[in-house]
């Protein structure tokens, strides 16, 4: 049922634009900006390496054509860049440049920007941006990420499991190897064919062509891929070991653990950005302790419904667990640092609210542990007490029929052959014991008992212990969700730096309507901000100031637009009260050209003045 609402979610989201590690930092033509000449190069900046798509870069002439570009290449000032070549002459008016590159943590990115030679086009043209994948495409190749990440942490966890806590009932646990086996291999084939309509935005039939598969193969997500296939393959060998009962070599599935989850590490955020060797040892070992936590979670689960499990085997496993638990929270505090930046890209950035989601479910997943880890002490303590109990009994049993074996041999009378009759001892005859070293125990009232095979546990902590793995089984699933859309999400590191190297908005306008309704008091201005100031959405800000120069407080604002060229309008800008200003973040000025603005100040039940004024939308 969780996995079922997972992937609905998965679906429903598919259409939201893509993030990703890289973040465009610069453009050269900086974004708006009017040249007096034509630039012969178009170079993008951003936070990170990129990776360079055949169609890059796409550039719209005034009149909305598209012009022939060479190949996208990058500057010379390294990975971090894209350039394209124009042609050499470029007409008056205003173009439009669409880019998209895939960043080094193989998650694409796209944008555009405008920019003018000679003077702005009363009209541009529009290039739609979004979504930045096609939405089935984005949605597969999601959902394929998500039960990979499912899929290893079963591998990984169960075998595990096995080898430490070595459960009476393994051929259940065999069909879970094999079942998360056969999940990764399907999902890591669907991330490969994939990948090439996910890097350029195409439906899922554009992975049928032959090019898409070589370009896929010749990048570097590509290459991670096929390593995971043929750990998988050398993994298959390891399973067969385990079903035919042989032993199998314990380095060797160590091994084999980490060098899945360097797939991931080598694949993700850890592969980009600052300190990268130390990102990925970190990211390795967190996906490892995480698989080793949640999968054995999952087999100690269906081991506890399938047979009991010896107290000391849970034991071992919440020990195992612990140890899982401490590696996850120094590297998660480690990739958290590294992930933010700041305190404030916690609250600021989507990122930053992910992560705290995440930590809000780990916490609950820790207290779902320790209400395990408590059921398994009760286990534990009842076990051995009701162990001590049994051995006690069985001792006193053994003494019992040993005394009763020597009271039958003294009333046996020994009687000589061929001789005369021995005399009866007297009962102050000190007669030797019989010797019990050549007498067997008896077996007909005690069963035998071995270590290995303690009592079965108390069915209440049995059945409490099942509930509090389940709970957390159940949020681990959670945390893995959140987990797969946190490291599609641009870090707020990298939204920082972004920002850092990103250019003041140009085009904002603000404009000073004054107004004065004819009573005392009753005039000042509203300074109205509207950003950026172009052709679609923009947000709007108005402040009304006093006679005093002071912000003052009105019951109500309204402001309006009307083209009265294009006869559009009025369209209202749907002011509401911030609490100290007025705004809007969507107004939507589907054409450019010039506004005429109207300004509504009430500030009283009775008096109100409207004031006009044209503002430039380019």
């Amino acid at each position: 049922m969780l996995l079922g609402t997972l992937l609905v979610l998965f679906l429903l989201g598919g259409t939201a634009p893509a993030s990703a590690h890289a973040a465009l930092r610069a453009t050269d033509p900086q974004d708006g900006t009017v040249l007096k000449s034509a630039p012969r190069h178009l170079t993008l900046t951003f936070t990170e390496s990129v990776g360079l798509l055949d169609d890059s870069f796409r550039v719209l002439d005034p009149d909305g054509r598209r012009l022939r570009t060479d190949e996208p290449t990058h500057a010379r000032d390294g990975a971090e860049t894209a350039r394209v070549t124009l042609p050499a002459k470029l007409a008056q008016g205003t173009y439009t440049v669409a880019w998209r590159v895939v960043s080094a943590d193989s998650h694409p990115v796209s944008g555009a920007f405008t920019f003018s030679v000679g003077k702005a086009s009363l009209t541009t043209a529009t290039v739609d941006t979004g979504p930045t994948e096609d939405p089935a495409t984005k949605s597969l190749y999601n959902i394929a990420r998500y039960l990979a990440y499912l899929a290893v942490a079963l591998l990984i966890g169960t075998a595990t499991f096995m080898a430490v806590c070595r459960p009476p009932d393994a051929p259940v646990l065999l069909k879970l190897l094999r079942a998360s086996w056969w999940t990764l291999l399907a999902a890591t084939l669907a991330l490969l064919v994939l990948r090439a309509p996910y890097e350029t935005g195409e439906g899922p039939l554009g992975s049928l062509s032959a090019d898409s598969l070589t370009s896929t193969l010749t990048g570097r997500p590509g290459a991670v891929l096929v390593v995971r296939l043929g750990l998988l393959a050398v993994a298959a060998v390891y399973l067969v070991r385990l079903t035919r009962r042989r032993k199998p070599y314990g380095w060797a599935g160590a091994a084999l653990a980490v060098g899945l989850t360097l797939t991931w590490a080598a694949g993700e955020h850890a592969s980009a950005g600052i300190q990268v060797p130390v990102a990925m040892t970190s990211s390795a070992l967190h996906l490892l302790a995480t698989a080793v936590w949640l999968g054995g979670l999952t087999a100690l689960l269906v081991t506890l419904y399938r047979a009991h499990l010896s107290p000391a085997a849970v034991t071992r496993f919440s020990r195992l667990a612990f140890a899982s638990v401490a590696v996850l929270v120094v590297t998660g505090v480690y990739q958290s640092w590294r992930g933010l930046g700041s305190w404030d890209a916690l609250s600021g950035t989507a990122y930053g609210r992910l992560l705290t989601l995440k930590l809000l479910a780990v916490a609950l997943l820790l207290g779902a542990a320790a209400l395990s880890r408590r059921w398994t002490a009760r286990l534990a303590t009842t076990s051995d007490a009701e162990t001590a109990v049994r051995e006690e009994e069985r001792v006193r049993e053994r003494d019992r029929d040993l005394d009763l074996d020597r009271e039958r041999e003294r009333e046996r009378v020994p009687e000589a052959v061929g001789g005369p009759a021995l005399p009866k001892p007297s009962a102050q005859t000190d007669v030797p014991p019989p010797s019990t070293d050549d007498v067997p125990p008896r077996t007909d009232d005690v069963s035998p008992r071995t270590d290995d095979a303690p009592p079965p546990p108390t069915a209440p902590h049995h059945r409490a212990l099942r509930r509090s793995v389940l709970a957390e089984v159940a949020v681990g699933a959670a945390v893995l969700a959140v987990t797969t859309i946190l490291t599609s999400t641009l870090p707020g590191r990298a939204e920082a730096d972004a920002a850092a190297g990103a250019p003041a908005v140009v085009g904002a306008s603000v404009t000073n309507v004054p107004f004065d309704v004819g009573t005392p008091g009753g005039h000042g201005k509203v300074q109205v901000t509207l950003d950026p100031g172009r052709v679609g959405d923009n947000s709007i800000e108005a402040l009304v100031y006093g006679p005093d120069g002071g912000v003052s407080v009105v019951p109500e604002l309204r402001i309006s637009f009307t083209h009265p060229a294009k006869d559009i309008g009025p369209l209202d800008a749907g002011l509401t009260d911030k609490g100290g200003y007025w705004g809007n973040s969507f107004l939507n000025l589907p054409i450019a050209g010039t506004w005429e603005m109207k300004v509504t100040v009430r500030t009283s039940e009775v008096d109100q003045v409207s004031e006009t004024r044209s503002v430039v939308v380019r």
